[in-house]
């Protein structure tokens, strides 16, 4: 028996993932066609004496996947351009660079000395390189555009001087502008810890929470408001929230926003704005499209850049291939009743696709969660606090999980439906491979 289709959520606001695409038979994409014996696929891509194909394949080969060449909400396409020979890569020992020396500790940055003790008590002692380089500008009241790869303290880099700014000035107010809940959240834990026994306090202004809530706490007094932008704009339109109070933006992860379709939200939040304000733009990657979003809002920005090398290098790339699309769930049934798939984050393309499939492997004896878009905060944040502390093997999530979130070993990352595009895959298997350690990626491609 099939899952219950979960109740959908036709919000606008909710762009990053997409409708469910379907064969010309009218079937979605992903079948859970009961386990027959024979002629079941496995690894890889070139068939062997037994008709079954093996692990691999042909690099150069070029895999078709239902709804593939299709556009996306946004007019993508979803991965009709990707050589499926780029998802096959060995990991290599990458060299590692030399031993940054900063200029800096975090005691002679200059914050006061409540907002130094409550970094100390973290246990920060040496800044990373963005942190280093950015945090004397921010504290400057310096625009500024940081470009670090993804774990590499971004986070501190902006709350840590923003904090003392408010801390000199209690009236001072800054908004915090993010692509996904998780995210959002992430930020505002973080911001407590800095600003504990301070009398800092900051709203949270997310989807699939209560709205009159966020309504009341904005009317209460705060300092940051950290939010994604859908719900920012809300705000916006209800009188709720006015921008003209807030001095100082952040957009984190800026070029994920614009990957999403945000562009509009955010250049209608920040129109009404103060002209005179502190921005300060974070990103894994620096575009054209943000370039131009940039050069309208930031007033001689200092651009810093410490992205070093591909998230991937660090990750066993490769490719299975499946004939059968009927047989596609039992070859992924076979890859995770293996004993080294220990933790195993699965990217699929539709909210209603990933639900579905983590309904299915549930029913096969799998400990899965989901985390897509039809999903409350509330299970949202349920299902990824379940992942992170190790309860359940398998977490299946759209592509609203592949940036920002600070996930711990993470054995493996599959790709059931392709990605959109190429950046899109690499920062899904960046996923893996974190902290040091080799990962391993699977792509599917039928």
């Amino acid at each position: 028996m099939n899952p219950v289709r979960p109740n959908r959520d036709h919000s606008r606001r909710d762009r990053p993932e997409r409708a469910v695409s379907r064969t010309s038979s009218g079937k979605s994409s992903f079948s859970s066609s009961a386990r027959k014996s024979g002629g079941r696929p496995s690894f890889g891509g070139n068939k062997n004496a037994g008709g079954r194909p093996s692990f691999g394949g042909n690099r150069s080969a070029r895999g078709r996947s239902g709804g593939v060449g299709k556009a996306g909400g946004n007019g993508r396409f979803r991965g009709a351009k990707i050589d499926v020979s780029r998802f096959i890569n060995k990991a290599r020992e990458v060299e590692k660079p030399r031993p940054y020396v900063p200029q800096f500790s975090f005691v002679q940055f200059g914050f006061s000395p409540e907002l130094t003790k409550n970094v100390v008590d973290h246990g920060y002692v040496t800044p990373t390189p963005i942190q280093d380089q950015a945090i004397p500008h921010v504290l400057a009241g310096k625009d500024v555009i940081g470009i670090a790869n993804t774990g590499t303290g971004k986070t501190a880099a902006f709350l840590l001087p923003l904090v003392e700014k408010m801390l000199q000035a209690r009236n001072k107010k800054a908004i915090i502008i993010v692509p996904t809940r998780e995210l959002a959240l992430q930020i505002e834990m973080e911001l407590r810890g800095f600003v504990r026994g301070m009398g800092i306090a900051s709203v949270s202004c997310i989807g699939g929470t209560n709205i009159r809530e966020q309504m009341r706490n904005l009317r209460n007094r705060h300092n940051f408001v950290i939010g994604t932008p859908g719900r920012l704009k809300d705000l916006q339109e209800r009188k709720c929230l006015h921008m003209s109070e807030y001095s100082t933006v952040v957009l984190d992860e800026a070029d994920r926003m614009l990957d999403m379709g945000f562009i509009t939200d955010i250049k209608a939040i920040l129109k009404e704005m103060p002209h005179e304000r502190h921005s300060l733009f974070f990103s894994a990657t620096f575009s054209p499209d943000i370039e131009k979003l940039v050069g309208g809002f930031l007033k001689e920005p200092i651009r810093i850049s410490v992205r070093v090398g591909d998230t991937a290098a660090s990750v066993d790339q490769d490719i299975v291939r499946v004939i059968d699309r009927a047989k596609k769930i039992e070859v992924l049934h076979d890859m995770l009743s293996k004993k080294e798939f220990e933790k195993v984050l699965i990217f699929g393309q539709t909210k209603w696709g990933v639900e579905k499939l983590s309904n299915e492997l549930t029913k096969r004896g799998f400990k899965s969660v989901s985390i897509h878009g039809n999903k409350t905060q509330g299970q949202r944040k349920s299902a990824l606090e379940l992942f992170k502390g190790n309860r359940v093997q398998i977490m299946v999530a759209t592509d609203v999980a592949s940036r920002g979130l600070d996930i711990n070993d993470v054995s493996h990352v599959i790709n059931y439906d392709l990605p959109a595009t190429y950046e899109d895959y690499t920062h899904r298997v960046g996923r893996t491979g974190r902290a040091g350690k080799t990962g391993k990626a699977i792509t599917f491609v039928e």
